[in-house]
């Protein structure tokens, strides 16, 4: 489905660059149909050298005209500007695809100042491994093809899930927000295991190993998350008694709290646009 677009990123940062190093990989688009733009010239040499595709300095109407999707992956306080730059040259032929935090379907097109082909997305930074969750929520004037051709974007950082664009700041809350989340339980394991004498190094392998493993595991076997804990689990052993720990300091607790706390900010931060 892609391979006869071409693609145009608004912006060269971090996503954009997993998002190119991905669709490229997978080859599910040849790099001659890949675009970026950007007021930073060497971030696009770097692209360009790095990985063949078109580079464009300081002018997204003309990465517009020359693309059939544009994704939108510049910082939500900077978008209001980008969209008014390139509102004469948004057409029904485009379809516009946003990854910034907070960006309504509702903002883009009271921006543009019409009705667009627009997609919100919420990928998060386990793309830049080519292991991202994205969220993908059509706009209201989003083809069954345009969200298919999203689909097959974040397919090439990861896996992607549809849901109603109110449920983004949800996502925006759990896996947008997780990986941080994930960070600090890797780094407290490590600390944990300097802590009963092993070194920095050999802890911090083995509590990034042991989450990434249980991940694969849970993921490869469909099984609830309470069974493969039982799995581990054994009558009056390791497991169980530091299990007891966690529900004594409020671990679940702890978590659903901070998803439904992120969940909130992203809704502020929503308002705010």
């Amino acid at each position: 489905m892609l391979k006869n677009k071409k693609i145009g990123f608004i912006g060269s940062g971090n996503m954009a660059t997993a998002l190119i190093k991905g669709l490229l990989k997978s080859e599910k688009i040849p790099a001659e149909s890949v675009y970026a733009s950007d007021v930073d010239m060497d971030k696009l040499e770097q692209l360009s050298n790095e990985f063949g595709i078109n580079i464009i300095f300081k002018d997204n109407k003309k990465l517009v005209d020359d693309v059939d999707v544009v994704v939108l992956s510049v910082k939500p306080q900077i978008m209001e500007k980008v969209l008014r730059d390139i509102s004469e040259r948004v057409n029904d032929n485009k379809l516009l695809i946003s990854i910034a935090a907070g960006i309504s379907s509702q903002f883009v097109e009271e921006t543009l100042g019409k009705k667009v082909r627009f997609i919100r997305t919420m990928p998060n930074t386990p793309a830049l491994v080519l292991s991202g969750a994205t969220g993908i929520a059509p706009g209201e004037h989003a083809t069954e093809e345009d969200v298919k051709v999203a689909q097959e974007i974040f397919s090439a950082v990861g896996i992607s899930v549809i849901v109603e664009e109110y449920q983004m700041d949800a996502v925006t809350g759990l896996s947008g927000s997780g990986p941080a989340y994930i960070f600090m339980i890797i780094e407290a394991l490590s600390d944990a295991g300097v802590k009963v004498g092993l070194s920095r190094d050999i802890s911090m392998k083995l509590a990034a190993q042991t989450v990434l493993g249980a991940a694969k595991l849970q993921i490869e076997t469909r099984l609830h998350p309470g069974t493969l804990k039982d799995m581990v689990t054994s009558p009056g052993g390791t497991a169980i008694a530091g299990i007891h720990t966690l529900e004594q300091g409020g671990l679940r607790t702890t978590l659903i709290n901070a998803v439904e706390t992120a969940t909130r900010r992203s809704i502020e931060l929503g308002k705010k646009k």
